[in-house]
């Protein structure tokens, strides 16, 4: 009888690493959305009968730098990702069928990249001083920068229609949060 062999190899690892990566973003995804769901809104948004998608009040005093950061923060989490898909596809110990997931997951990735990108323009288009969009498929959120009186119920519906227009997302996962 053969005795089993306990050799890691680079798969295993990698394949660990992702399964702990994905269990922390579960973890993080279910700590985020069980803290309450009271959304803090400005007195304009709350005061409206009809709900033109969630609006928070972001107290964000350093003000441009807020989008600024937000946008390095953003592309530093998908130049991790890119670069762990990219290992994937290039590994030479990868199956044909993780090698296809990733690259689906790149394609996927790319094109929330570009939504986003167009869903930013058009809200700064519309008017708003700035904005930063993230999208995870399911999920839509997006921070705008409005005046000082806050984001009213018109301005939030602009929005969810200019979000709507680009991407299918239920109205429910619809977050847009205000910084003034």
């Amino acid at each position: 009888m053969k005795k089993p062999s306990f050799i890691i190899g680079k798969k295993q690892i990698l394949l660990a690493g992702m399964t702990l990566a994905l269990g922390i973003a579960i973890y993080i995804n279910y700590a985020v959305s069980s803290s309450g769901n009271e959304i803090k809104s400005t007195k304009k948004v709350e005061n409206q009968s009809v709900n033109y998608g969630d609006a928070e009040l972001v107290n964000a005093e350093q003000g441009e730098d807020y989008f600024a950061q937000a946008r390095i923060d953003r592309m530093t989490a998908r130049d991790e990702a890119e670069e762990t898909l990219k290992s994937i596809i290039g590994g030479g110990d990868s199956t044909e069928e993780e090698k296809t997931v990733a690259s689906e997951e790149a394609a996927a990735m790319t094109g929330l990249i570009e939504s986003e990108s167009k869903i930013e323009t058009l809200v700064k288009a519309a008017g708003f001083a700035d904005c930063v969009c993230y999208l995870d498929g399911d999920n839509a959120n997006i921070v705008v920068k409005s005046g000082s009186e806050g984001l009213v119920a018109s301005e939030a519906a602009q929005i969810k229609d200019i979000l709507l227009s680009e991407v299918s997302v239920p109205a429910e996962n619809i977050r847009i949060f205000d910084v003034t």
